[in-house]
């Protein structure tokens, strides 16, 4: 039985390619074997049904009952007058039944032995700081390389591969069924060699006849100033090994920027909220501030008024671009927040009523529109329950 893709991803049918890479990087996360070393055949059935349905041409073969993963298709019946004609065809069969494998000359012949890798994707956590400024950091990685006893060949020493007896070296076998078209010649992978025109009679010891084995190591990556959340940097020819000994894929380092304390960021510009007393803010102060490049000395003008914005001009993020290169620095965004106080003491009271009269204000009035008037509004509070 062709296996259940959609299922092991835990999508549907009609799911999105955006709906599916959401599942695949959601499962990856629980079940990557940095994570949870135990889940290590569940990270990789994840990932190949990830590629098969990432992959267009491969959904449609599971759409039409095939597993682009098995050479012998879906299995089954016998595809007599009696079953289902394609019973046991991949896509690539039914098409050979229809226009043949052989017309053109020849069939698909053996594929190599030697495969590409696929890449590899690790999430690194960074601080606000560590994002600013840059970091080299050393990450261990967990992937396929190439095994240093038989150098990818996946032979024993001493020993190299044979041609297939049952294919004759072409990598494919032909069969013919019946079927209400008629007669049916299909090519398929061979069972034997599974369509390399070849077997390893003495398979190396140490990778089992692949070429490469798992290993844990460690790299230095740099990352560059001004990355961001989700963002991911690319190391060329660090991913998994691909069989045979193929070429490496590529790793992903991927970020995860950690929550600030003081400061919230939007792309380039940074924000704060930076509380002062109401005396401060109609008297004028002067207040150390922290940020990225040190301690800045904040100016607080006399009358400053409640939700007022500083602006500290390049103290924000660095602008990353496309192309790696780091294009100047967002703003700083100081947002003021005027603090009444709640309570006050019989002198404090005092003086603040004293103040209103020196200002005339004992009867504060509601404004329309920005303008005074409207009549009396509210009148200050006397006695006890001052606050």
């Amino acid at each position: 039985m062709a296996r259940d893709y959609y299922g092991t991803l835990g999508v549907g049918k009609n799911a999105t390619p955006e709906e599916i890479k959401r599942a695949y990087r959601k499962l990856a996360r629980q079940l990557h074997p940095d994570v949870n070393p135990d889940a290590e055949a569940q990270f990789k059935e994840v990932t190949a049904a990830y590629e098969v349905l990432s992959d267009p041409k491969k959904r449609q073969v599971v759409d039409l009952g095939g597993d682009p993963l098995e050479s012998g298709g879906r299995g089954g019946g016998g595809g007599g007058m009696g079953g289902d004609p394609f019973s046991g065809f991949g896509l690539g069969d039914i098409m050979d039944a229809f226009f043949g494998a052989n017309s053109a000359g020849g069939g698909r012949g053996p594929r190599s032995r030697v495969q590409p890798g696929s890449d590899a994707l690790i999430r690194l956590d960074m601080t606000l700081e560590e994002c600013a400024a840059g970091t080299n950091r050393e990450l261990t990685v967990d992937t396929a390389v190439l095994c240093d006893r038989c150098h990818g060949g996946g032979c024993a020493e001493g020993t190299s591969p044979i041609t297939c007896d049952t294919c004759g070296g072409r990598g494919e076998v032909q069969s013919v069924q019946r079927s209400f078209l008629g007669q049916v010649v299909t090519a398929r992978p061979c069972p034997v060699c599974r369509g390399f025109g070849e077997v390893i009679p003495d398979p190396c010891g140490q990778c089992g006849g692949d070429g490469r084995v798992r290993s844990r190591r460690t790299i230095n990556v740099q990352i560059p100033p001004g990355v961001a959340e989700g963002m991911r940097v690319r190391l060329a020819g660090q991913g998994e090994v691909g069989s045979g000994g193929g070429p490496a894929g590529d790793l992903y380092v991927e970020i995860e920027e950690q929550q600030h304390d003081v400061f919230e960021r939007d792309g380039a510009e940074l924000h704060c909220v930076v509380r002062i007393p109401m005396t401060a803010a109609a008297l004028g102060a002067v207040l150390p501030l922290a940020t990225l490049d040190g301690e800045e000395e904040l100016d607080i003008e006399p009358g400053t008024q409640p939700n007022t914005e500083l602006l500290l001009t390049g103290r924000g993020m660095p602008r990353l671009r496309s192309n790696g290169r780091v294009d100047g620095r967002g703003d700083l965004h100081v947002h003021l927040e005027v603090v009444v106080p709640t309570k006050l003491d019989a002198r404090q009271t005092e003086l603040l009523r004293e103040l209103a009269t020196e200002r005339g204000e004992e009867e504060p009035t509601l404004a329309h529109n920005g303008k005074s008037g409207g009549g009396l509004f509210s009148r200050l509070r006397s006695g006890r329950g001052n606050r």
